[in-house]
């Protein structure tokens, strides 16, 4: 017998309960948490108890003791690192995913979950402009999404030079070179040292980090044998995108791959005065993005998609006797690297569903249009100097000497208004804005540029 639905009852309304009293304090709480993550430990932790515990108790407990150890990232005034906020029926419906408890990685077993995220990933084609006949899988992440491009990859350009990587592994197989911008994110290093394929050849960038054209031609020139070619829509510091469509023609010429990570910029596409950062994106052969960048879903909404079907499913896909009516349309867990997991694509689907084409293209619009306001906002402060040109979210900020710098970071910080990321590019100290925040509003803006007004005259 399953357990009484009752007893869900009181657990469920305070989790509600905690939950709004968080959301309605982001807005205007300070975006650091006020303890470490040692208080957190010392306060949940000890010994574990012999007996059980209230449910309801344990997330009355939970929460309180957890709540001054949250970071505001909900915020509209977190600038960090590439960090989206979650739209609201993207919340709802992530929270039915864990209530619905389905293992989506069969059409069989699970259709209601299956067949919404088939219906997302048919709209996310569509808006995104790439081939229909792609296949879409829903992984973790950003990483795990490059993972999977790069691993069909992999595996085409092997299956091309003649090796079963399958049946023999990569122990003896042809080297595969993987050619990448020099300012390429690290995932795409990382995922290169899960697939076993080493440190990629770098092929010199210009001064906004896009990969030279002329500079891989020549690059692949000089390769003899498997190749995979890493692009990037979006740089981390400056936003820009390599040049897709020039770069997919010469590496196609030489039989390589072609994969496209594009974590928070393969949205460019869904906005007409955008769409030109992206030109020609649809003629590489994978491409990698991670909707809760963007897109503004919950964590775990990476989104992997695969132009040749055939490749990505002889790198992932596995029978075994206990599935249940094998699919003749493949199933979910053919797509990607795992067999059991949550229903990732439905709050991708609540996403797009709740802001329709005009709301996905209003969105980018404007995160872009609030990287330009805060950018031009920063630009009046004295000494600062925007380093990158602002064609998309990021803003990467240098206020004279690496030292001073650090120092105006770190006030900012303490200030707690806003929060911006220290990094360094291109040999300098940098403060790095990411605009990636559905609820980011002008106020937000106004405030976090006086917050680095403050920081600056200090």
């Amino acid at each position: 017998m399953s357990a009484r639905p009752d007893l869900y009852d009181a657990v469920l309304d305070r989790a509600a309960a905690h939950a709004r009293a968080w959301l309605s304090d982001v807005p205007s709480r300070t975006v650091p948490p006020k303890s470490t993550c040692d208080d957190i430990v010392a306060a949940l932790g000890g010994d574990l108890p012999d007996g059980p515990t209230d449910p309801a108790a344990v997330i009355d407990l939970l929460a309180q003791h957890i709540e001054p150890g949250l970071m505001a990232m909900p915020s509209g005034r977190f600038f960090g690192w590439v960090i989206g906020g979650t739209l609201p029926a993207a919340l709802g419906a992530d929270w039915l995913v864990s209530a619905w408890d389905q293992n989506t990685g069969m059409r069989f077993a699970t259709p209601g979950t299956t067949g919404t995220e088939e219906v997302a990933g048919h709209w996310l084609l569509d808006l995104l402009g790439l081939p229909e006949t792609a296949d879409v899988g829903f992984v973790t992440g950003g990483t795990m999404a490059n993972f999977t491009g790069l691993a069909a990859g992999r595996q085409q350009v092997l299956t091309q030079a003649g090796w079963d990587l399958n049946r023999d592994g990569l122990t003896g197989a042809p080297r595969v070179t993987v050619l990448v911008g020099e300012d390429r994110h690290s995932t795409v290093d990382l995922t290169l040292r899960y697939l076993g394929l080493g440190l990629p050849t770098t092929v010199p960038a210009d001064e906004q980090g896009r990969i030279r054209p002329d500079a891989l031609a020549a690059a692949l020139d000089r390769v003899d044998g498997p190749t995979i070619v890493a692009l990037q829509a979006g740089n981390l510091h400056s936003g820009a995108f390599d040049p897709l469509g020039e770069c997919s023609d010469l590496a196609h010429a030489k039989n390589a791959w072609v994969h496209v990570d594009g974590a928070f910029g393969l949205w460019a596409a869904v906005s007409p005065q955008l769409r030109h950062l992206v030109d020609g994106v649809e003629r590489a052969d994978s491409w990698a993005t991670d909707a809760h960048k963007t897109l503004n879903t919950p964590y775990d909404c990476g989104i992997a998609i695969v132009r040749d079907p055939a490749a990505v499913r002889a790198a992932f896909s596995v029978q075994a006797s206990y599935f249940i009516n094998p699919d003749p349309l493949g199933d979910p867990f053919d797509k990607v690297p795992e067999l059991s997991r949550r229903a990732r694509g439905v709050p991708v689907w609540a996403a797009l569903r709740s802001l329709g084409r005009s709301g996905v293209t209003d969105l980018v619009d404007g995160l872009v249009a609030n990287a330009k306001a805060i950018a031009d906002g920063i630009a009046a402060v004295p000494t600062a100097e925007i380093l990158n040109d602002v064609v998309y979210t990021q803003v990467s900020v240098a206020f004279g000497s690496d030292e001073r710098t650090r120092e105006v970071t770190q006030r900012l910080l303490a200030d707690g208004t806003a929060w911006m990321s220290g990094s360094r590019w291109q040999g300098r100290d940098v403060l790095r804005v990411s605009v990636s925040n559905w609820s980011t509003d002008a106020e937000d803006v106004a405030a976090s540029v006086d917050a680095v007004r403050r920081a600056a005259a200090g």
